[in-house]
Parts: C-alpha cells; sequence; structure tokens
C-alpha cells in the first residue's frame, strides 16, 4: 500500500434524462454505480472511494459496496452542475474528516468497463513521468477522420484524400473516453479544472472506451463486460 493517501471520488446524480435512475441500472447482477466503486477500491494505492450524490438511495447503495456516501448540495446537484464542483465538495468533506490527500482519482461512473489494474497503472505512470494530471485515452490511429466544412462539403482531416497514405504512416491520434482522470487537489481548486500542467495519457485497450450514455448502451456494455471475463 502506497504511503501516497489517495482519494477516488464517484460523482453519481439521481437525475437521468436519457436513461431514469441510470447509475443503479443493473449491469451483469450489479448496480451500474457498484462496478465504479469495486474497481477503485480493488487497487491497491486507493485509500477511500467516495461517491458524491443528491439521491439518498445512490449513497445507500454506494455504502452497502464499500464506499463512503457524500451528500451533495441541491446547488450543485442540477444539469448546470459540473463535475468538478461535486469533486471539489467531496474532497474538501472527506478532508475536514480524515485528513488531507496528495491524489485524486475522478472516475466515471458510466464507464464500467474497466480494471482496477487500469486504475493501479495510471497512478504508476502519474508518478514515474512526475506528471500534474493525467486522462485515459484510447489510440485511433487506424481511423480517417473526416468533417462537414462550412460548405457543407466533406473535408478529410488527419489525411490528405488526394495522397492517400497507408494507415501506418498516419500520425497516431488518442480519444479521450472519460473513464478516469488523475490530478492533485491543488489543481482542481486552484483552477477548477481536472487537467493542467504536464498532461499525461494513459491508454487503455479500445473495447473499454464504452460507456453507457443510451437505452442500447447497456446491453454493449454488459456483452463487453462479459466476454472479456470481467463480470
Amino acid at each position: 500500500m502506497s504511503a501516497t493517501r489517495t482519494l477516488a471520488v464517484i460523482a453519481a446524480r439521481g437525475g437521468s434524462k436519457g436513461i431514469p435512475n441510470k447509475n443503479l441500472l443493473d449491469i451483469c447482477g450489479k448496480p451500474l454505480l457498484a462496478w465504479s466503486i469495486e474497481q477503485a477500491l480493488g487497487a491497491p494505492s486507493i485509500s477511500e472511494v467516495a461517491v458524491s450524490s443528491d439521491s439518498d438511495r445512490i449513497l445507500e447503495i454506494a455504502a452497502s459496496y464499500g464506499a463512503v456516501p457524500v451528500k451533495r448540495p441541491a446547488d450543485i446537484s442540477d444539469d448546470a452542475a459540473t463535475s468538478e464542483s461535486a469533486w471539489l465538495h467531496a474532497l474538501n468533506a472527506r478532508e475536514v474528516a480524515t485528513g488531507p490527500f496528495s491524489r485524486v482519482v475522478a472516475l466515471q461512473a458510466t464507464s464500467p468497463v474497466r480494471e482496477s489494474a487500469d486504475i493501479e497503472g495510471a497512478l504508476v505512470q502519474y508518478e514515474r513521468d512526475k506528471l500534474d494530471s493525467l486522462l485515459t485515452v484510447c489510440e485511433v490511429e487506424d481511423f480517417f477522420n473526416w468533417r462537414i466544412n462550412p460548405e457543407g462539403h466533406g473535408e478529410s482531416i488527419n489525411y490528405d484524400w488526394r495522397n492517400r497514405r497507408r494507415r501506418q504512416e498516419i500520425e497516431k491520434r488518442y480519444l479521450e473516453n472519460g473513464s478516469f482522470y488523475v490530478f492533485p487537489p491543488s489543481l482542481l481548486r486552484e483552477t477548477n479544472n481536472r487537467l493542467g500542467g504536464h498532461i499525461g495519457l494513459y491508454l487503455i485497450e479500445r473495447h473499454k472506451m464504452f460507456q453507457i450514455d443510451r437505452p442500447e448502451d447497456v446491453e454493449l456494455c454488459a456483452a463487453i463486460m462479459k466476454g472479456y471475463g470481467y463480470a
């Protein structure tokens, strides 16, 4: 166990317009929120897992899976509230109770396709590379990216369609998948941002990029988790 104190924090509001009670949906036999809690608890360097929510039911479920419940005030619980505001409130509440943390791992509850080893590996990279912040990404270097330009025409972005190169020759690019972020409390307090300074990219497998935003995502994520033996 690392001597460095690391808080894992998960923001999980009760309301959801896309999927009612999304954070408590049954995914492979457990509430969606439970997967992130257990993954964080399974990382040896995590000192404590806190769940921030305005919902008493969510906080009750969080506690039953080993997380510390933090009741989120109403003024930072609506659709306009940022994740940063919830993380900061939870961080402040837990530091009052237990003392300061030196690192925060902020996990997205709607990204159940991850492993404890991903969290631990990211923390190792964070320290090894002397990073100020870190985000999880997936490599997308084998895609030909296009956009619709202001004139309404298709336009290639990461290659010239007039001189099509082999995929191996295209510059590597990475997709921010939102699974989790690592940063020091000072960065969150001083900038109200999860990223800043020397930013590191922690590469996770492409199948772990999927998250639950729409009803059809539920079966997809469950199939991936079963297929890869996570559930």
